[in-house]
């Protein structure tokens, strides 16, 4: 929360860098769960080196042709291209799934929160900081209203395998409370207090999707936190998994309905 009070200070500037350490954080805790060889280390040195910083480059000057198609285009192109030059199939893959899966959601997804800050929507100049604050408030609210909800009401898992502790009541009472929360918060975006709560009903039902996703790739490493880098809370991934789905949907939405 602090880091985060801090970059709303400092901007479209301090927004952008925060959103790429967390990025690098959320990689090297992915790459850390899954599978590597030897002649995996060209492709990782360059989604470190090279993959994140020109993703967040392209988010910075506001390039938007680019900055789309970077990362499931060339890059997916080109990382299986780079391993199979060093003639190394065992598990080849695996590998490259699991290599072009953390890009996808680790630096691609995560960079449409500060890309937010690059749209042009009409009578809301200067004002798109709000837009991120507001994605945050609504996607990060589910989340704890569907556990309340859960606590209280669950009665009917809804995928016990994967999350045992998500339930359709939690996940109904989540989002519609949710939707409601966004529609409080319509005064601070472009939306009307309907379009807000619609707005906020898809995002939350894509951060839902999201962090079921993310338990799925949990339980299948076999692991209960994506990392121990906040203390008590897991990992970055953990903190961020509902905005992973949610933040290319919301930055979609926003940019063909509302912008010029």
């Amino acid at each position: 929360v602090a880091l985060m009070t801090v970059a709303f200070f400092f901007g479209r500037y301090g927004m952008t860098i925060l959103f790429a350490l967390i990025s690098f954080a959320a990689l090297r805790e992915f790459v850390t769960l899954t599978h590597t060889r030897r002649s995996d280390h060209w492709v990782l040195l360059g989604m470190f080196g090279i993959i994140i910083p020109f993703q967040y480059w392209l988010v910075w000057t506001a390039w938007y042709g680019l900055f789309v198609i970077f990362i499931p285009v060339y890059c997916f192109l080109l990382m299986p291209a780079i391993t199979a030059l060093h003639g190394d199939t065992e598990r080849f893959l695996e590998r490259i799934a699991a290599q072009q899966w953390a890009v996808m959601i680790s630096v691609y997804c995560v960079s449409h929160v500060p890309a937010l800050l690059t749209l042009d929507v009409p009578g809301f100049e200067g004002r798109t900081l709000l837009l991120i604050a507001f994605l945050i408030i609504v996607v990060q609210g589910s989340d704890v209203l569907q556990y309340i909800f859960g606590k209280l009401f669950g009665k009917h898992r809804f995928s016990p395998n994967v999350s045992p502790s998500k339930t359709w009541e939690g996940l109904i009472g989540g989002l519609v409370s949710a939707s409601l929360l966004g529609a409080l918060l319509s005064f601070v975006t472009p939306f009307s207090p309907l379009q807000a709560a619609g707005v906020a009903f898809v995002a939350c039902s894509m951060g839902f999707l999201g962090g079921l996703v993310a338990s799925a790739i949990k339980r299948d490493q076999g692991v209960k936190d994506w990392g121990h880098l906040i203390e008590g809370h897991g990992g970055m991934m953990d903190r961020t998994d509902s905005l992973v789905f949610a933040a290319p949907v919301f930055f979609h939405i926003v940019r063909y309905f509302w912008t010029v």
